[in-house]
């Protein structure tokens, strides 16, 4: 995405404002995805004047060395599918059954996402699904995302366990093994503890 026609920000955002709303219609949730980071940074006050609310978001890659652990858990879509209706559950406590189906059963594109899927996880001591994140692996790149600790499970090291054993597996797959973290939130700095590394930044803007 470049400058508008006289090179400056503003006119590039009126150009991506105005293709974002002809696509959404009349939908109420709008989402403009911005992946160079300058662009996004320029763009930011004239989203905002707009009334979007503004998401960094921070590349990171791995440059550790490959764990030497077992491979977590594969998860297979029916032990995933209740542990996923219980999260948007606790998320989302006044949403109807038919939209915690509908976000729960997303899983089943994610499938379609890459050369090769999975979703993977580590139990407690009591067989529950402690943490829980899905591996992405195409063409040499492997990306982890959507890791998640169940509440109960929290501070007890099984999202480092996890990651520890998607790192193994994905560095034995892939070159390159990044994710995406929140620039604003405390997970990316335990993902830099792990051994990654930033390699850029992206920029959401988001209006519902």
């Amino acid at each position: 995405m470049g400058n508008g026609a006289d090179g400056t920000p503003g006119n590039a955002y009126r150009a991506a404002s105005g293709r974002g709303s002809s696509c959404a219609g009349s939908r109420g949730h709008r989402m403009v995805c911005v992946h160079d980071d300058r662009l996004g940074r320029e763009f930011s006050p004239a989203f905002a004047a707009a009334g979007f609310r503004h998401e960094e978001n921070v590349l990171m890659a791995y440059r550790g060395d490959p764990p030497r652990v077992p491979h977590a858990e594969e998860l297979s879509l029916a032990v995933l599918l209740p542990v996923l209706h219980e999260t948007w559950r606790e998320t989302l406590p006044d949403a109807g059954d038919e939209v915690i189906e509908q976000l729960a059963r997303r899983a089943e594109t994610r499938l379609r996402g890459a050369g090769r899927v999975g979703f993977r996880g580590v139990r407690s001591s009591g067989g529950e699904i402690a943490a829980r994140a899905d591996l992405y692996v195409h063409d040499g790149v492997a990306q982890i995302e959507d890791l998640v600790t169940a509440v109960p499970h929290r501070g007890r090291g099984h999202a480092r366990a996890l990651m520890l054993s998607l790192l193994a597996e994905a560095t034995a797959a892939a070159g390159l093994v990044f994710l995406v973290a929140d620039a604003g939130d405390w997970p990316r700095e335990f993902y830099a503890r792990l051994g990654f590394a930033e390699i850029g930044r992206t920029h959401d803007f988001v209006r519902a």
